[in-house]
């Protein structure tokens, strides 16, 4: 068969992770990216202070692993493990909350160290070539024409390609661009909520806190949250909605803030580093996006952030950007397969064009169900973290669901457990736990219903010729006499 190439529009996570999986497969990949190559000094630092640290779990692992295993390996390598949250109440004591009562636990990762690592995976590949500084412009999705502009020279360049994979996130060219084609369903929310991230030094060369938690303090309508970092400091970051930030607006002002609900990390981070790093770092926006159909015939598909941006309140919009690329190799794979029982090749190049087409149609159908459940899971987990933790009910069902997961771990598994620590798919996540739910609030009833009749029977038993005149007294107290 002649060559089949693929343009990839978006030279980050996702559309690193896709070219090293197109190249395995036998495509010709070309990968364009606005940005220069932050692998290079001089362009080290375009990804600090953009964006909200990184925790990866199964769903990531599995599609690196999936990849190639020894890829998994060296990611483990660059990971901190955290095995639960950790709770910073107002008077600095602090209490942990495991994630999962096995001891399964996320990780926190550099978003830099890890986008260099799948790029020089990529650049590995005799199939792959990197093209940084150049724009997406346009495409003719019929003809797989794709225009796009070298930044520094102000020039364009037309490339065909067999297939066009829109990797450009949450504010997609490529999407944009699709829809012009496609009947797409499309919306993009805002929340009310900001962020604004700090640096938390390490202390003495040692971590300022325990390195092995998400350290959260809850707050109720706002909170801060820190994860850790391999060279022993900490990226917090403040979420509060927009209201609170226009108030906060000189040094006397954050470091009151923070001395008033944060006044253990305003001791670790240091009253100087906050004032300054208010002042300097931008205050991002927080929004979500959902769409669907994500392809174009056999022509054009978006992947990540370009299909279902999330709030990253369930540290999974990375995770799911990764699994994005799983489902669709997966399927690739089995259909070419189905199409000829005796072969046993991986190679989707060899796709035929209505092959491909079935391919992308199943990917857009399954998926978008899949991805339209955690971008309203992640939303949610967002009250979750800034309130529930330190809620008595939520704690103790977060109790109960442990105590049962331990005991029934394939019948009863808790929602964090089911989206961080397997690949159920999301849409089944969220039919397992509403079951759950109708099933433990029966079970507690139940079971209040069962104390209740074992302390009449007792009280029967007990008060014997008393229990008369308590129900004379109880009808009296009740009006009824």
């Amino acid at each position: 068969m002649p060559e089949r190439r693929v343009v990839i529009i978006g030279g980050g996570l996702v559309g690193s992770l896709a070219a090293c999986y197109f190249a395995k497969r036998g495509w010709t990949v070309d990968l364009y990216e606005k940005r220069p190559d932050i692998r290079l000094p001089e362009h080290s630092d375009l990804v600090e202070h953009r964006s909200i640290n990184l925790a990866i779990s199964e769903r990531g692992f599995s599609a690196l692993r999936r990849l190639d295993p020894e890829l998994e390996a060296r990611v483990h390598e660059c990971v901190i493990p955290m095995h639960g949250r950790m709770i910073h109440s107002l008077d600095g004591k602090q209490t942990s909350q495991a994630y999962d009562v096995f001891g399964k636990h996320i990780n926190s990762v550099g978003r830099s160290t890890l986008i260099k690592l799948l790029l020089d995976e990529a650049s590995s590949s005799s199939r792959v070539r990197l093209h940084f500084g150049h724009e997406f412009v346009q495409a003719d999705f019929d003809t797989g024409r794709v225009v796009v502009r070298d930044v520094e020279r102000n020039q364009e360049t037309p490339i065909d390609a067999d297939l066009i994979v829109g990797a450009d996130g949450a504010f997609s060219r490529v999407r944009q661009r699709m829809m012009t084609k496609v009947l797409m369903n499309y919306s993009q929310t805002y929340i009310e909520h900001g962020y604004c991230e700090f640096s938390m030094a390490p202390r003495d060369g040692e971590f300022a806190m325990n390195p092995n938690h998400l350290h959260i303090w809850p707050r109720g309508s706002f909170m801060l949250i820190a994860l850790p970092n391999l060279d022993k400091s900490f990226t917090c970051t403040l979420f509060m909605p927009w209201s609170q930030f226009s108030r906060v607006k000189s040094d006397a002002d954050i470091a009151g803030f923070f001395r008033e609900h944060f006044p253990d990390a305003l001791e670790r981070i240091g009253e100087r580093r906050v004032c300054a790093e208010y002042a300097t770092n931008p205050k991002g926006s927080l929004m979500y996006v959902k769409c669907a159909p994500y392809t174009y015939k056999s022509r054009a598909v978006i992947l990540g952030d370009a299909a279902h941006a999330m709030v990253p309140f369930y540290g999974q919009g990375m995770n799911c950007g990764f699994e994005d690329i799983e489902a669709l190799d997966r399927i690739m794979v089995r259909i070419l397969r189905e199409g000829d029982k005796t072969d046993d090749s991986s190679v989707t190049a060899n796709l035929s064009d209505e092959q491909l087409h079935r391919a992308l149609d199943e990917y857009s159908a399954l998926r978008a169900v899949d991805t339209s459940a955690i971008v309203d899971l992640a939303l949610e987990n967002y009250v979750e973290m800034r309130a529930k933790v330190v809620d008595y009910v939520y704690l103790a069902r977060k109790c109960l669901e442990g105590l049962l997961h331990r005991v029934f771990p394939r019948r009863v598994i808790p929602l964090y457990t089911m989206v961080s620590f397997t690949s159920i798919p999301y849409a089944d996540v969220v039919k397992q736990w509403n079951r759950q739910t109708v099933w433990l609030h029966r079970s507690v009833r139940t079971v209040a219903a069962a104390a209740a009749i074992g302390i009449g029977i007792v009280s029967a038993r007990t008060l014997g010729p008393h229990l008369q005149s308590l129900r004379e007294l109880a009808r009296m107290v009740a009006g009824k006499r």
